[in-house]
């Protein structure tokens, strides 16, 4: 497990100093602050590999370039309780230099599901110097390395786990993707594979829903992510039990997951179920599991959903922000906000309404008219009670609670009655 992350004069501010609790670390903050890159270095860190390519440090510095990382080791049965590593840029060779002295003792399962729709894995019981990518088309159709067939891809092992003796994997599939449903009236069901086109000879997997039934090639593209997620889930974890078995040791009771707009893609309606659902998937898998999940989210409604759950020991919220011109990266106390509005005006989102921008200027003009404060500081469109109730009947619905205090402030002010 991942406890701390260090980097100097790496990423888009000159330091950052994370310390990760053990189950849920979330990250928010605006676009373009690092929460991206905060997981591709997470990643680099308890694999060593990189998804594309490496963190480059900032160009001009006198200091330096550095990430540093503490890794807890207490369950892979070394000497060593945590280890630092730290690793320097080499310029020269344009890449990352360092100590790994516990590299091959690796026992963390780590998966990386990316915001592209790529997933990446890496199982310590299979290859241990390098680590598996998946775009949509190698997780569905199948990935090869060197002639050596890696993964056969979603649709060739879910028509093969359904139709194969042993139900384990098959049955463990079903329940992950069960879980992962949105709701219980809109289930999901695996259904009997079908041939969908002259061109293509395999079978393909269905889904019943509850329009009816869907080949998975044909799902929407935030079906296609969940179906995707469950599928690779399971896959990684059967697919480390049989490295294990083969090399005769223990499975892995730990798994690291990385997760990048979790929202991506889905309904609110599944953004508001999608991460509790995903924390308990885990333990379909073996009951003893152990998970630690770093996550990125805009998603009110993701952080609602936490509400009843969130575990201050066990779990951590972090912002990132913009301020002078220099990010930031903060743990932020939880604090239940009760629904999105709460969320989105609360500090993790910063809005002042959860409004239309629009609808936040006209309503901050009326706040203005109702205390008489100074009407020539307000946009030139908004400086009298007619210009301002005429814009609100634009921008706010009839039953905005505003609503109440703009027409009886008005109406006392109108008839000289303010001062009651």
């Amino acid at each position: 497990m991942l406890k701390e992350l260090h980097l100097q004069q790496v990423g888009p501010s000159d330091h950052f100093d994370v310390e990760f609790t053990d189950r849920l670390n979330i990250f928010t903050g605006d676009n373009g602050l690092g929460k991206s890159f905060l997981l591709d270095v997470a990643w680099w860190v308890l694999t060593r590999n990189w998804v594309d390519q490496p963190a480059y440090p900032q160009r001009h510095t006198d200091k330096l370039p550095t990430i540093i990382s503490k890794i807890d080791t207490q369950n892979w049965e070394v000497l060593f309780h945590e280890i630092d590593v730290q690793s320097h840029f080499d310029f020269s060779e344009q890449k990352w230099q360092g100590n790994w002295p516990l590299h091959n003792l690796s026992k963390n399962l780590v998966i990386f599901v990316r915001v592209d729709g790529g997933f990446s894995v890496f199982d310590p019981a299979r290859k241990r110097d390098n680590a598996y990518n998946f775009n949509q088309d190698t997780l569905w159709n199948g990935l090869k390395q060197k002639g050596k067939v890696i993964c056969n891809g979603l649709i060739q092992d879910w028509v093969a786990w359904q139709n194969q003796p042993n139900k384990y994997p098959f049955k463990l599939f079903a329940n992950v993707i069960k879980k992962l449903a949105p709701h219980p009236d809109e289930w999901i069901e695996i259904g009997e594979p079908t041939r969908v086109s002259v061109e293509d000879v395999r079978d393909i997997p269905t889904i019943n829903l509850t329009y009816g039934n869907v080949p998975v090639t044909q799902a929407s593209a935030g079906m296609k992510r969940i179906l995707g997620l469950a599928y690779l889930l399971v896959w990684t974890w059967y697919e480390h039990k049989q490295a294990s078995e083969l090399r005769q040791q223990k499975p892995t009771n730990q798994i690291v997951l990385l997760i990048d707009e979790i929202e991506s893609h889905l309904h609110p309606r599944w953004q508001r179920v999608i991460l509790p659902a995903i924390l308990d998937v885990v333990t379909e898998l073996q009951n003893s599991m152990k998970i630690q999940a770093l996550v990125t989210t805009h998603s009110p409604l993701v952080l609602a959903s936490l509400e009843p759950n969130f575990n201050e020991e066990e779990d951590r919220l972090f912002l990132f922000k913009l301020e002078n011109r220099e990010v930031t990266l903060d743990e932020i106390p939880w604090s239940k906000q009760g629904d999105t509005v709460g969320w989105l005006t609360s500090e993790i989102f910063g809005l002042k309404q959860a409004r239309s921008q629009e609808a936040e200027i006209a309503i901050e003009a009326a706040e203005v008219w109702m205390r008489k404060g100074d009407m020539n500081e307000l946009p030139k469109n908004l400086r009298n009670h007619t210009q301002i109730h005429q814009e609100l009947q634009r921008v706010l619905p009839g039953h905005d609670p505003f609503w109440a205090r703009w027409i009886v402030t008005s109406e006392k002010r109108n008839s000289g009655l303010s001062g009651v």
